[in-house]
Parts: structure tokens; C-alpha cells; sequence
């Protein structure tokens, strides 16, 4: 495994990382033995820089990840958020106010049995208390040694120039995939300007770009994915004929269309970590090997001109939550 200076920190993370949320929230067929024998999986393959969320589960994410902290403390890079509370008869709000942060981040060192979080997020820009009041709040938790290095998540160019004049950004994660491609004009250029750390997550379309996902229809109710636009019949028999186009020329290349949607990832800047999910070792270790391939000039190219001959279907997120990101 390779390593990269995340930011303008001293905090030295694996080429991509290992998105945790799946194990505890979103999807269905929770499986804790599982979750566990990836987690440690993933320490033995050098993947060191895992993300959660206090969100995932209700805190039972950073619950799961507890005891691998407790026995390996200094082998792993945590970064977990904060923000979204839920609602008086279900659904969720995001709170960014100073008041609200100490409180979550209190409740998050508690639940990971760990006395620092190396890289705090907030999850979303919240609409009603303006980025420089959250990040300066966020500041201070550093000061008090609760927190080592700041994020942000899905947040507008212009905000994050806001928060980095406050305080310094380290890492801003927001999702980037082969579907999903709307941090190339602006945020990617950003970030590169003031030396964050791109952290994509779902660099797998939330696994469609792997060919091996059943359509909304097919899928269990309590399965996220079930709502999302892109995942829907038209919208997703409309999407496989890329996904057939991406296995076929990553299958000549002698890799899986995950490893290669992960590996053009890569290729799309220094400061980018991917951290694809999984809750599975067979997926973690096809995930790991996708750092290890070099695409040429000409491979990228080609797989350019099949990302222009492919439109993307349907919307990455319901209305409600679009209206989240991006702020």
C-alpha cells in the first residue's frame, strides 16, 4: 500500500482508505463478524485511513470501530462528522452551531473510546449558522485536544474559501465517481489552490460501477439506495450499457470494473483518497489492489471517450438531500 500526506497535516494515510458506513447504516444485511474480520483485514493490508460518521447507525458505527482503536490506536487515521440530528418522527436535520458540535464531538470520543479524533468533519453547510461560526467552533476543539485536523463535506467552493480563511481545512469530502462528476469544474481546482486533500466517497457509484447491483426493485427495503433516482428501473437499465462498456475494457486490462473506476479515481490528482465502502473482506481486498494500478496516458483517454459516449441517468440523491450539498 502507498501513503499520502493528507492536507498540510503530519497525518500519513493510505492511498485510498475504507469508507465504514455500510457496516452499520444504509444497507441492508448487517453483519458485525463480518464488519469485524474487514476492519481487521484492512490493518493487514495497510489501509489505515477509515471513515465514519456519528449519523451511521445512530452512533453504533463508531461503536463497531471501538475496539480495533482501542488495540491499534496508532495504526489507524479516524475521521468521523457530525451535524445531522434526527427529527421527531423520523428524518434528520443538520446542525452546525458551535452549541451543537462540542456536544456531538464529546458524544463521539465517548462512543470510539479514543481521546483525539485525527480529522473532524462537519457533514453538511448548515444553511441557518454561517461556515465561519462552525469552523470556528471547530477550532477551538483543536485547542482543547479533542480534535487534530478539520474537514468539511459536500460544501460550495465559496464556502470552503470561507472556512479555510478561518481556520485551515485538511481534507473536504464530497462524492466523485465516474457517475457522479461535479467537483471537476471548481472544487478539484480549489482544493489543489489551497492544499486540502480530496477525500471522494462512493467512488463506486455506491457499488453500481462494480455491475454486480440488483436494480431498486430488487432490493430490500431497508436498503437506502431503494429511493435514490439513479437507482430506479428506467434510470438504472438506461446506466448499464456504460456499465457494460467499463467491465469489458477493464476486463482487458485484467482488472474488475470496480478496481478500474477506483483506479481512474486515483489518477485524477495527487491529493485524491478514495474511500470506497464495504462490509465485506472479498471486496476489500479487490478495492485495496485498485492502488496499484497505473493507467497510461492513452488508457485514460480511451476510458474518457467511454465516459463521453455514456450519459449518467437519474439524480445521485432524492431532491431533499440534494438540497443539502453543495452550500
Amino acid at each position: 500500500m502507498q501513503y499520502k500526506t493528507l492536507g498540510h497535516s503530519d497525518l500519513k494515510v493510505s492511498a485510498l482508505g475504507l469508507g465504514c458506513m455500510g457496516m452499520s447504516f444504509a444497507y441492508d444485511d448487517r453483519n458485525d463478524q463480518e464488519s469485524n474480520a474487514t476492519l481487521e483485514l484492512a490493518l493487514d493490508l495497510g489501509v489505515n485511513f477509515w471513515d465514519t460518521a456519528d449519523m451511521y447507525g445512530q452512533g453504533e458505527n463508531e461503536k463497531l470501530l471501538a475496539p480495533h482503536l482501542k488495540k491499534n490506536r496508532d495504526k489507524i487515521i479516524l475521521a468521523t462528522k457530525f451535524g445531522f440530528r434526527p427529527k421527531e418522527g423520523g428524518g434528520t436535520y443538520f446542525d452546525g452551531s458551535p452549541e451543537y458540535l462540542r456536544k456531538a464531538c464529546d458524544a463521539s470520543l465517548l462512543r470510539l473510546g479514543i481521546d483525539t479524533i485525527d480529522l473532524y468533519y462537519a457533514h453538511r453547510a448548515d444553511g441557518e449558522v454561517p461556515i465561519e461560526e462552525t469552523v470556528g467552533a471547530m477550532a477551538d476543539l483543536i485547542k482543547e485536544g479533542k480534535v487534530r485536523y478539520l474537514g468539511l463535506s459536500e460544501v460550495a467552493p465559496a464556502t470552503l474559501r470561507k472556512a479555510h480563511a478561518v481556520h485551515p481545512i485538511t481534507a473536504l469530502q464530497s462524492e466523485y465517481s465516474m457517475f457522479s462528476r461535479g467537483v471537476e469544474e471548481e472544487i478539484l481546482p480549489l482544493c489543489q489552490e489551497l492544499g486540502i486533500s480530496f477525500i471522494p466517497y462512493s467512488p463506486l457509484g455506491r457499488a453500481m460501477l462494480t455491475g454486480k447491483v440488483a436494480s431498486a426493485a430488487q432490493m430490500d427495503d431497508t436498503d437506502f439506495r431503494k429511493k435514490l433516482p439513479r437507482f430506479q428501473q428506467e434510470n438504472f437499465e438506461k446506466n448499464q450499457a456504460f456499465i457494460k462498456a467499463l467491465t469489458s475494457y477493464a476486463q482487458q486490462l485484467g482488472a474488475t470494473a470496480a478496481q478500474l473506476a477506483i483506479a481512474w479515481v486515483l489518477h485524477q490528482g495527487e491529493d485524491i483518497i478514495p474511500i470506497p465502502g464495504t462490509k465485506k473482506r472479498k471486496y476489500l481486498q479487490e478495492n485495496a489492489q485498485a492502488a496499484s494500478i497505473q493507467l497510461s496516458a492513452n488508457q485514460l483517454n480511451e476510458i474518457n471517450q467511454i465516459l463521453k459516449d455514456h450519459s449518467v441517468h437519474g439524480d445521485r440523491y432524492t431532491e431533499g438531500a440534494l438540497k443539502l450539498v453543495n452550500r
